[in-house]
């Protein structure tokens, strides 16, 4: 958390942007900007969204563990894949075809090619 604040205090400074003039235009407080740029973990990720918008990287929280980047979830989601697939079975059925399904070489599911 310090880090990510010390990286938005950065930042905030290389746009040259007063802490002041931070504070209005997120819609907080000037203490509000400082707890942010020290890491607090009191403030809210609404405060922490609007700072990147001004900053111009809000497209960098649209990004936090995003499902397709995200290493250890597609590690967690390998693990759970199937080891081996079987090839659909065949339904026995005793009854006597539906007339309505024979006229029409549909599947079960009522898609047809």
């Amino acid at each position: 958390m310090e880090t990510l604040g010390s990286n938005i205090k950065t930042a905030r400074i290389k746009r040259r942007i007063s802490i002041k003039d931070f504070a209005e235009r997120i819609g907080v407080s000037k203490r509000t900007v400082i707890r942010l740029e020290k890491g607090d973990d009191g403030v809210s990720i609404g405060t922490l969204a609007m700072a990147c918008m001004v900053l111009g990287e809000v497209e960098r929280i649209e990004d936090l563990l995003d499902a397709g980047t995200d290493e250890t979830g597609l590690l967690m989601d390998r693990e759970h894949l199937p080891k081996r697939i079987d090839s659909p079975r065949k339904r026995t059925s005793k009854t006597k075809p539906d007339t309505e399904s024979a006229d029409h070489p549909d599947d079960d599911e009522g898609v047809g090619f």
